[in-house]
């Protein structure tokens, strides 16, 4: 019997070649690399130990040329998606083959469902968001919140280190959503923020102290649609250099002001400026997930999960989803057809492995709430009857 074959798009880039890394490694399956440029497609697929390179350009991609490869499965990562139509992944449904993709586009993901019946109908599986977020933040959730009687708050966020190789893809990504309005759950309403405001910074492992802004990102949506948090479900971003992190701010600021009307024209500026301080800070990436609510037994609680990266491993973190996702498909399990985002797909056990295989820490911290009538009461709390501690341990 002939190998599975699956064609990855993107496999040239910073998250793709890493991506053909994994799925060299782990995945009983031939890999084509596939990009607009064949010269770096083929660089690629030597580096990867892949089995071959081909040209191809996702925006142009009809259903007869994928038909015509015999793929089993495909997998996106190119980027960015901001603003990208589904014409792809529709003609990779169309000719029979399952799909994958790496977005973390708000609106990309969004749509997606929209081909559910499409991808039904061949019978095949078509996952957007196989990647950080919505794939492991939700994976992360489910762990945290399990048996939870209310979620009160969510808040999650992702920094790479600053000596990270950056795509531009990625910087053009950022660009599109930062000064813009963003629809964001949070004080236990809906409203609108810019992107990359309200810079905090928070201590994630032993990472130091780094800064997080607003970031677009599709847990904006589902995780309110998901977990019903109650006041806030924020998901955030930063860089490691507080220069390069308050410069990002600052175009969002004149972007605001319209001094500025379109910043991702600016990527590849910005990216040149950044290779000048590129020696400082470290390479090391994290990621934290936080849940604050009432756990099983109703008490107040807070939950955390942090993720430190070490040294030149952080940008493997973001095409771990996508490899799991590939090898269950490529190995038969079961997962329902159709088209929908990430979610509830994997599970954190379906990560841990690779986690640990590139030294990925991981930690989960959890911690009972004291709320203000048992502050004051103390003691005399306890003696409360069970209903009355209830009511008032918020």
């Amino acid at each position: 019997m002939s190998r599975a074959r699956i064609l990855l798009v993107g496999g040239a880039g910073v998250f793709g070649s890493r991506l053909a890394l994994g799925l060299a490694a782990t995945v009983d399956a031939d890999v084509l690399i596939a990009g607009r440029d064949l010269a770096k497609a083929q660089k690629a697929a030597r580096d990867t130990g892949s089995a071959g390179a081909l040209s191809l350009d996702r925006a142009s991609a009809k259903v007869a040329n994928i038909a015509a490869l015999n793929v089993r499965l495909v997998i996106d990562a190119a980027g960015p998606f901001q603003g990208a139509d589904l014409s792809f992944a529709r003609a990779c449904i169309a000719a029979g083959a399952d799909y994958i993709d790496l977005a973390d586009a708000r609106d990309f993901v969004d749509a997606f469902p929209s081909l559910d019946a499409e991808a039904r109908a061949k019978g095949v599986h078509a996952i957007t968001g196989a990647s950080s977020t919505p794939a492991i933040t939700h994976a992360v959730l489910d762990v945290l919140t399990a048996g939870w009687t209310r979620i009160d708050s969510v808040h999650a966020g992702i920094s790479a280190g600053n000596r990270a190789p950056r795509g531009r893809s990625v910087i053009e990504a950022i660009l599109a959503w930062v000064g813009a309005p963003v629809r964001v759950f949070t004080d236990g309403r809906w409203q609108e923020k810019p992107g990359w405001s309200g810079t905090t910074r928070r201590r994630v492992a032993d990472t130091g102290r780094r800064r997080f802004a607003l970031a677009e990102t599709p847990d904006l949506d589902l995780v309110p649609k998901r977990f019903a948090a109650r006041e806030d479900a924020v998901f955030t971003a930063g860089l490691e250099l507080g220069v390069l992190h308050g410069g990002t701010a600052l175009i969002g600021r004149l972007r605001r002001l319209g001094i500025i009307r379109d910043p991702r024209p600016m990527a590849g500026m910005l990216q040149r400026m950044a290779t000048l301080v590129h020696t400082f800070g470290s390479d090391r990436g994290c990621m934290f997930v936080e849940a604050i609510g009432r756990d099983a037994n109703n008490r107040p609680t807070r939950a955390e999960w942090t993720l430190a990266a070490p040294a030149v491993e952080g940008p493997f973190t973001p095409t771990l989803p996508a490899l799991a996702l590939a090898r269950k498909l490529i190995a038969g399990e079961p997962v329902e057809p159709g088209a929908r985002p990430c979610v509830g797909i994997l599970s954190l056990a379906d990560l841990e492995g690779d986690f640990a295989r590139h030294g990925l820490n991981t930690e989960i911290v959890r911690e009972r709430l004291t709320g203000p009538f048992e502050m004051a009461l103390g003691a005399d709390f306890a003696r409360l009857p069970t209903a009355v501690q209830s009511s008032h341990s918020q």
